[in-house]
């Protein structure tokens, strides 16, 4: 898969860029996005680190916004890890509490009150800081449901399995507790390993981004 991967290095590198602050009017409100980071390279140019898109009609705008500006992990994977990685570098015993959702009225009532919420407050201000600081992303749009999360997933699958593009020796998610993002080199846990991209696939791929 590293000529694939290759392609769609190039191909996502080669789309406008945007990073905090951005007009949310600039983005198309459905489709994927590619995530760049800060310091990390490959195939010649900067290594896509995450993959994603929403399941939810014209919620693209609104799935980049939890990412970057609300700050509630339980509403952003993304996040939560970019969080446990940061947690688990500096040794930092909050990241048990960390690892608690409290989206739903039963976990708040079970979990609220033995969560220190200053604390989450200030990470979750760290992870905002770090994220809106060292990432970019590019964007495309594909209004069918299906089609997006068929290319989410295949284009994600083709990443993991290349060889030769990997994380940077101080890339964040070396500290993360989860070993598929160590190994992976993307702030990914789940989709890693299904089918990758075919060539018809990067074409039409291709021909997706040129109405950009």
């Amino acid at each position: 898969m590293s000529k694939e991967c290759e392609e769609l290095h190039l191909l996502f590198a080669s789309l406008k860029k945007f990073e905090f602050p951005f007009d949310s009017k600039q983005i198309p409100q459905n489709g994927i996005y590619i995530l760049f980071e800060r310091g990390e390279a490959g195939h010649g140019t900067s290594r896509i680190v995450r993959v994603g898109t929403h399941t939810g009609k014209n919620q693209l705008r609104s799935r980049l916004e939890q990412h970057f500006v609300r700050e509630n992990k339980d509403r952003s994977i993304f996040r939560k890890n970019i969080g446990r990685a940061i947690l688990s570098r500096d040794k930092d015993p909050f990241i048990h509490q960390w690892e608690i959702d409290l989206t739903t009225r039963e976990a708040k009532e079970k979990f609220g009150s033995t969560i220190d919420i200053e604390k989450k407050l200030l990470v979750e201000k760290i992870v905002s800081e770090y994220i809106q600081n060292n990432f970019q992303f590019v964007v495309f749009a594909i209004e069918d449901k299906e089609e997006r999360m068929l290319f989410e997933s295949k284009i994600i699958s083709t990443l993991s399995a290349c060889k030769e593009c990997g994380p940077s020796d101080n890339w964040l998610g070396q500290y993360s507790p989860k070993q598929k993002i160590q190994q992976s080199g993307l702030w990914l846990v789940n989709g890693l390993n299904k089918k990758p991209l075919s060539e018809n696939e990067i074409n039409r791929l291709k021909t997706l981004t040129k109405a950009i």
